[in-house]
């Protein structure tokens, strides 16, 4: 048996530590939660109080329901933009779509405290100046703000779904005689269909994270759970924010966990459903 050098040893060492790192604190969030003491840091005894006490708590229920049901409009329409500029880089090349990728490029690089900045008083110039009530819903501008880096994701993945699918089946369709809409919606669209429902997951699970452009452009009455986490570090974090947490993390493992399975079942290998999830 090959004796394994001290080099190897020592990097699987700190391979194991950087690991243990980056998800103690994680796991410490997930034990926290099961505290039956009034503050976060006070470990009183095991108990599943805090669960109980998010049913109690109509603040909480609230800010939760608000992260839900923008994180799902927002990946609608994130998947919605998204998937027909993924299909139109794929299927339709030329240099207006190297413009085009280098302008999603500069959204996904963008700082997130950039774009909070700029579109607080464009909102508000809209909503309020101009006097289109849609901007002044909380719900619409949140929705605004995070769909703006998941378009990016979207697109990013449907093309490098379609980008390596050849295009002969729309020209067989095209030489039956099929319309582009229903070439679009028997071909095109179940092929890029996988790559779809993984934005639409990735962009929900995006959106359910945001915290910088939520505190910004959120009004009152609609304050999503991260801005509402933010907030009650001024009073101290109690044990229920650590169980909407941990319940939080379960709902991105298993949206997470979708789109491998989604892609798997499309054909894709784990080294191609890694190069899709990033773009490539």
């Amino acid at each position: 048996m090959k004796q394994r050098s001290w080099s190897d040893v020592a990097l699987n060492v700190w391979g194991v530590a950087v690991l243990v790192f980056l998800f103690l604190p994680i796991l410490v969030i997930i034990v926290s939660s099961f505290n039956t003491g009034r503050l976060l840091v006070a470990w009183d005894s095991f108990g599943f109080d805090a669960f109980g006490a998010i049913l109690t708590k109509p603040a909480i229920q609230d800010a939760v329901m608000v992260s839900i049901q923008t994180g799902l409009i927002a990946a609608l329409l994130a998947t919605l933009l998204g998937t027909l500029a993924g299909i139109a880089m794929a299927r339709h090349p030329g240099r207006w779509a190297f413009w085009f990728i280098g302008l999603l490029l500069l959204v996904s690089v963008t700082p997130e405290i950039v774009d909070a900045v700029a579109l607080l008083p464009w909102l508000v110039f809209l909503g309020q100046d101009l006097g289109i009530g849609l901007f002044n819903d909380g719900i619409a501008r949140l929705v605004i703000g995070h769909s703006l880096f998941s378009v990016a994701v979207v697109s990013y993945i449907v093309r490098a779904r379609l980008i390596g699918l050849e295009g002969q089946l729309e020209e067989a369709s095209a030489d039956l005689y099929a319309r582009p809409l229903t070439t679009f919606r028997r071909v095109t669209l179940p092929l890029a269909m996988p790559a779809v429902l993984a934005g639409f997951l990735l962009s929900f699970t995006l959106s359910l994270d945001n915290t910088v452009i939520a505190a910004f452009v959120q009004v009152s009455g609609t304050t999503p759970w991260p801005v509402y986490v933010l907030s009650a570090l001024r009073s101290g974090l109690r044990p229920e924010i650590a169980a909407v947490s941990t319940i939080m993390l379960l709902l991105t493992l298993v949206a997470l966990a979708l789109v491998a399975v989604v892609l798997r079942r499309a054909g894709d290998s784990a080294t191609q459903i890694a190069r899709t999830m990033t773009g490539n």
